[in-house]
């Protein structure tokens, strides 16, 4: 995978992420954004495991948004979920980014 389609990514992820904390502010939504990030937090550790690479993370990110919206669906549904999707994909990649072997911020 190229250094630029992972760069990309990360900028995706890193957008998705403020986006997250500014939405969160919103008390009444915090927890249901917290709620689905965890979701789709764990179902990505089963999917691409605990040891891996930025480039190994960009991979999965193609289609993870399929697979977060039925992980959200079934786990952390609440009114207005799936507007919420691409946001909480994203914050999950960019938090799980961090574990990374090769992760630099």
């Amino acid at each position: 995978m190229s250094s630029f389609v992972v760069e990309h990514a990360r900028q995706q992820w890193e957008e998705g992420h403020r986006r997250l904390e500014a939405e969160a502010r919103d008390r009444r939504r915090a927890r249901f954004l917290y709620d689905g990030l965890s979701v789709v937090h764990d179902e990505l550790r089963r999917r691409v495991g605990e040891t891996f690479t930025l480039a190994d993370l960009a991979e999965a990110y193609d289609g993870a948004e399929d697979w977060a919206r039925e992980t959200i669906a079934e786990q952390a549904a609440a009114p207005g979920w799936a507007q919420t999707v691409t946001l909480l994909t994203d914050a999950a990649f960019h938090a799980y980014a961090r574990g990374a072997v090769d992760y630099r911020p």
